[in-house]
């Protein structure tokens, strides 16, 4: 098992997206390190000019969507496939600094080897972006744009990244927040709600997976931790049968034609943790792949 840097990283593509605006909304599941199949994707559908106006994204989503918005084709995969082995990034350097399991101040902060963030694209050029994070007060999920600042978005990424347990809660504007998947992790809902003609939803899962459902037990743990979020206690443990439900739901929008979406056309072994800097490497250009399938099924949307 490798945790260095990957051996291919010299062959990720690089460059910026082009100006052009596809009219659509992008939705970004999470997964943490599964979220390297979505670099690829979405580095292959830059490469085509399939630049969405509006990008939702949850846990690992968010902070892809925010690359995706800057229009730098490799940037995300740079950063995951050079810097996981190392602990600023994910580790105990990142745990002491940020009281979680990711280094967002080192991955905010245009870490060697990794071309610096286009900011100014992020925020002005002319496309929205939203992180979705889970309100432990109000047991909501909530969505954070790019219509303020820079520092709201990045910190908007951060709660919806921050995963339950072993990471603190973020708080934006006096309330507290954890990762968006607490409560959704596809965010499909909100593209539907807003009635966007074209919808394409990235998984980092094949279609046919489900969560296995444990049994209910009458004290959980999130009941003791989140003492003080009654409401999100409550919601917590539904979170599988939720994504079980929305996974179902999915598969009926898209047989309708309703909904587009790019899958893992391969079963993805890839934990949410990966050390294997190797397999990481392949579930990228898996998704590289099938970003440059899906690009070439569907030319209208490109450049």
């Amino acid at each position: 098992m490798s945790i260095g840097v990957y051996s291919g990283i010299d062959t990720l593509p690089q460059g910026d997206a082009p100006d052009t605006v596809t009219e659509g909304c992008l939705v970004l599941e999470g997964g943490a390190l599964r979220g390297v199949y979505t670099n690829g994707v979405l580095d292959a559908l830059m490469e085509a000019g399939i630049n969405f106006r509006t990008t939702y994204g949850v846990s690992a989503g968010s902070l892809n969507g925010i690359n995706y918005a800057a229009g730098q084709i490799g940037r995300s995969g740079r950063m995951n496939l050079r810097y996981r082995g190392d602990s600023r990034y994910v580790g105990k350097d990142a745990i002491r600094k940020n009281r979680g399991i990711f280094g967002f101040d080192f991955m905010f902060g245009d870490p060697e080897g990794v071309e610096p963030l286009n900011s100014e694209r992020v925020m002005h050029g002319g496309r929205e972006l939203f992180a979705v994070a889970s309100c432990l007060e109000t047991a909501e999920p909530e969505a954070f744009g790019n219509d303020k600042t820079l520092e709201l978005v990045f910190k908007g990424a951060q709660a919806s990244s921050s995963l339950p347990y072993i990471s603190l809660p973020v708080e934006i504007g006096g309330k507290h927040y954890l990762d968006g998947g607490c409560l959704c992790k596809i965010p499909y809902e909100f593209a539907l709600k807003r009635d966007f003609e074209t919808i394409l939803v990235v998984r980092t899962r094949p279609r046919s997976y489900r969560k296995q459902l444990k049994p209910k037990k009458k004290l959980g743990a999130e009941k003791l931790i989140f003492r003080d979020y009654p409401e999100f206690a409550k919601e917590l443990p539904k979170a599988n049968e939720k994504y079980n439900r929305q996974c179902d739901e999915l598969e009926a929008l898209e047989a309708r034609g309703r909904i587009l979406v790019i899958a893992p056309s391969e079963p993805v072994t890839v934990t949410r943790l990966e050390k294997d800097i190797e397999k990481l490497g392949e579930l990228y250009w898996l998704g590289y792949k099938d970003g440059k399938a899906f690009a070439e099924k569907h030319p209208e949307l490109g450049k």
